[in-house]
């Protein structure tokens, strides 16, 4: 396989590469199709894949609690946005529900170079044209159109729907209350208070929280306050 051009790698906090491309919602400019929401780019091998399949059902049924978040969902597949149409009636049979979220047709691999989505090591995993498939990565994007998670899946490996929307959570709750979220937290547990925030702010702004050591203090955060952090 002749050696593909990469796009700069990209890290938490880089902006997110704007492009155009052709959808099965129509043609986009990415940023402006993102908007002030935030945004979530999966990207699969190839259509008609089976754990991909199995990935795009179950994001097709929780897409509402997505909406509920404010992040719009957009799949990005190694072909021809003419060829999803099929794989889509299959996912719409698995997941028992009408798929809305659009998938990009990147046959050239333009996005998948600038998002570096091209497996590295495995020279084997190309097309007939000897094109490198995509790996199935997953980008969370804010509205300011920063890059807030990467997340890169082997092929054997299904995602994990519940885990997105945690992250989701856990990056607005951050965002609005100067907290993090310790291991395994979920909304309603108990949050970390930042560190940037002295103990005299600390009871300014979370009156019960309790110190366990100095650089970890925990805070109550209720269901209902993650809610009302949703974008």
């Amino acid at each position: 396989m002749d050696e593909e051009p990469r796009g700069t790698p990209l890290r938490l906090g880089s902006i997110a590469p704007n492009f155009n491309a052709e959808t099965t919602a129509g043609p986009i400019d990415f940023h402006q199709w993102i908007g002030d929401k935030w945004a979530i780019l999966f990207s699969h091998p190839e259509d008609y894949t089976p754990v991909c399949t199995t990935e795009m059902a179950a994001l097709a049924r929780a897409e509402p609690e997505f909406v509920k978040r404010g992040v719009k969902l957009i799949g990005l597949s190694a072909n021809t946005v003419e060829t999803h149409g099929g794989w889509i009636s299959d996912i719409d049979e698995i997941s028992g529900t009408a798929l809305t979220i659009p998938i990009i047709g990147d046959q050239d691999r333009k996005i998948a170079f600038a998002y570096d989505m091209l497996d590295h090591q495995d020279t084997t995993n190309v097309d007939a044209r000897g094109i490198a498939f995509t790996i199935r990565s997953v980008f969370i994007i804010d509205p300011k159109k920063t890059v807030r998670l990467i997340m890169a899946y082997p092929a054997s490996t299904g995602r994990n729907t519940a885990e997105l929307l945690r992250v989701v959570d856990s990056l607005q709750a951050s965002d609005k209350y100067q907290i993090t979220t310790p291991v395994n937290w979920t909304p309603g547990n108990d949050v970390i208070v930042h560190p940037s925030v002295n103990d005299w702010k600390a009871k300014v702004l979370f009156p019960d929280f309790r110190i366990v050591k100095p650089y970890l203090r925990y805070t109550p955060l209720s269901k209902e306050a993650v809610i009302a952090s949703r974008g």
